[in-house]
């Protein structure tokens, strides 16, 4: 694989040595690429796909004015592997490392993988990559206090201004192309997530210090009142306050599109929100009535609306392919006491769906998916089957640039709305069990484990029977038809593993004999 990634990007390159203001499907110009990508946003979370107890102008604006995909897919439904499918092109589940990472990981991605910042790069683009990471930084023993390498600068992009992992892990700092950003070198970082510094208060033993209580798994460092997952000594210049945290990486989006407004730019603009610690600003606290989770996701479409007014002011508007979509399903309950479920109201997150975040069930996967391009892309709602893993063969071909043997598929024609015609199948994963979709059916296969994520209140998928769903007939998924239709749970299941084959036989607890 690393050959094979090695000898496209090289043939890439040397396709383009110059810019092209013309490509062969007739844009005048190389359009700017922005990715929205938002962390635990549920499908039923937009009121452009349904929500009606909470408003999020700005992403109905693209909804509305774009390309609404009601079959859009993450790969997985945690963050990692969705992250790491979107920028390798290539199903998570097949990189047994894929999983959610603690903030010490290193870099997920092998440098020498073709990534959609490196295509992108060779065709002239400026890239950068801003807010949320998650997929790793070094080499596995990171000293937080010198360069970090490799990281977003060694797998594509220009310019990082990232936050290592998640909101409620540790190191709580932001770091900028591969340095800790407002470091004292007097006040060096320290990090280790099994064992606590002498003296350094935590959740547990300083709970006069918290102000967003936690579970056991979250109730370490206490960094700006709320305790993470994980220890953290010094850098106390460096740590950031969460409240502030929307408002810091959209001042870098805002700052990164001004300056590199006159090439085109790549910008994947990676959110926080509704992850947990949810904090929003005080200027939007109480702004939906649903508590942290409500208001934090209005504080993300606010800023959506602040990305498109930089856009509009700056003229570029025309000239810009946004894609956005959220890295995998809803969870309300994920570590902190801030009453999510308690002030739900009748509002569904899922949007009908059944299960959520971590789940094999369709809300684990199924998200809002949109794209927007001011005036080529005409306004209309797909039921087409689509997924982030497509993302990088759809942009290559916008340069007739081949892509090495990955899972991605090239469906340019439909995001922007040029046909209906969709993915055949799609393979979706949830905490390394997969499923398979084919046009409206869906297959669970059997999978080992607990049918209930009782501390998360949502539905694993797990089972000892294959479940089979027509989601055209049953989107909830209530009526399992493996029983009562043998042949095709039976084609579905060849089908299935066809694909994933060895990686299911080694997971399942079912004999292949």
């Amino acid at each position: 694989m690393k050959k094979l990634a090695l000898i496209a990007l090289v043939s890439i390159a040397l396709g383009s040595c110059t810019t092209n203001p013309k490509n062969s499907k007739g844009t005048l110009e190389n359009p700017n690429i922005i990715f929205i990508y938002l962390d635990d946003l549920g499908y039923g979370d937009l009121s452009a796909y349904g929500a009606t107890e909470l408003a999020t102008p700005n992403m109905d604006f693209l909804a509305n004015n774009g390309r609404k995909f009601t079959n859009g897919y993450a790969t997985s439904a945690t963050c990692t592997p969705s992250r790491y499918a979107l920028l390798t092109g290539q199903y998570p589940w097949r990189n047994r490392n894929a999983k959610i990472l603690p903030g010490t990981a290193p870099l997920l991605i092998d440098t020498a993988q073709i990534t959609l910042p490196k295509m992108l790069r060779s065709h002239g683009y400026e890239t950068a990559v801003i807010g949320k990471w998650h997929l790793g930084l070094g080499l596995g023993n990171v000293n937080w206090n010198t360069h970090i390498s490799p990281g977003p600068n060694e797998v594509g992009f220009d310019y990082s201004f990232i936050m290592a992992a998640t909101q409620d892990r540790v190191p709580t700092v932001y770091i900028k192309d591969g340095d800790v950003y407002n470091l004292d070198v007097n006040d060096p970082i320290e990090i280790d997530y099994e064992n606590n510094f002498p003296g350094e208060p935590t959740g547990e033993n300083s709970p006069h210090l918290v102000k967003m209580k936690a579970d056991a798994q979250h109730n370490r460092t206490v960094v700006n009142g709320v305790p993470r997952i994980g220890h953290m000594k010094g850098g106390q210049s460096a740590r950031w306050v969460d409240e502030d945290m929307a408002d810091d990486f959209l001042k870098e989006v805002q700052a990164y599109i001004t300056t590199k407004k006159d090439k085109p730019f790549f910008l994947y603009y990676g959110f926080q929100q509704p992850h947990v610690p949810r904090t929003p600003h005080p200027r939007f606290v109480g702004a939906t009535g649903m508590g942290p989770r409500g208001d934090v996701i209005a504080e993300a479409d606010w800023c959506i609306g602040e990305l498109i007014k930089t856009l509009e002011q700056e003229g570029l508007l025309e000239n810009t392919l946004i894609f956005l979509s959220s890295d995998n399903g809803p969870v309300l309950d994920d570590g902190y006491v801030d009453y999510a479920i308690e002030k739900l109201g009748n509002h569904s997150p899922s949007g009908g769906l059944r299960g959520g975040k971590y789940s094999l069930f369709e809300a684990g996967t199924r998200v809002p998916f949109v794209t927007y391009w001011k005036g080529t892309i005409e306004p209309s709602t797909s039921d087409a089957i689509i997924s982030q893993v497509d993302w990088l063969s759809s942009l290559s071909s916008m340069f007739d640039a081949s892509t090495p043997e990955i899972d991605s598929e090239n469906h340019l024609n439909l995001l922007l709305g040029k046909t209906n015609e969709g993915r055949k199948d799609l393979i979706l994963e949830a905490t390394s069990r997969t499923a398979y979709r084919q046009g409206d059916w869906v297959l669970i296969p059997p999978h080992p484990g607990p049918k209930m994520f009782f501390t998360k209140g949502i539905e694993s998928g797990n089972g000892d029977e294959y479940q089979l769903y027509n989601l055209a007939e049953d989107a909830s998924q209530k009526n399992n038809l493996a029983e009562k239709l043998p042949e095709k749970r039976e084609q579905m299941m060849q089908n299935y593993l066809a694909i994933v084959g060895d990686v299911y036989k080694s997971t399942s607890n079912l004999r292949f004999d």
